[in-house]
C-alpha cells in the first residue's frame, strides 16, 4: 500500500484550517481525526500564527471621570519655606504625601 502524501499546507493554508477548526465546535483532537489533521502540526501552527497576529490592546485610554479634582500646578504654588507639601486622605487608612522641595 502505497502511502499517499499531501502538498504542504503554508502559513496560508493552516489559517485556513484553524478557521474551520474554530468554526467547527470540536475539540482539538475530534476535528484533527474528522479531518485527518496531524494533531502536532495543528498545535505547532496554531502558536505559530497566533504569534504573528498583533495582539489587542487590552487597555483604554482613561476618560474623564467626574470624581477628578484638579489640584493645580504644585510650582506655582509659592510656599514661604520653599517646601510644599500635599496630604491627601484616600480613606480607609491610606494617605497619600506628596512632598516638594
Amino acid at each position: 500500500m502505497a502511502v499517499v502524501r499531501r502538498p504542504r499546507r503554508g502559513a496560508a493554508g493552516w489559517a485556513v484550517v484553524l478557521e474551520r477548526w474554530s468554526a467547527s465546535g470540536l475539540s482539538v483532537e475530534a476535528f484533527c481525526r474528522r479531518d485527518g489533521v496531524n494533531r502536532a502540526g495543528f498545535y505547532r501552527w496554531r502558536a505559530l500564527l497566533s504569534a504573528a497576529k498583533p495582539a489587542p490592546a487590552t487597555l483604554a485610554a482613561p476618560s474623564p471621570s467626574a470624581d477628578f479634582l484638579d489640584l493645580g500646578v504644585l510650582g506655582q504654588m509659592a510656599a514661604p519655606s520653599g517646601r510644599l507639601q500635599l496630604r491627601l486622605d484616600l480613606g480607609a487608612g491610606l494617605v497619600l504625601t506628596l512632598v516638594r522641595g
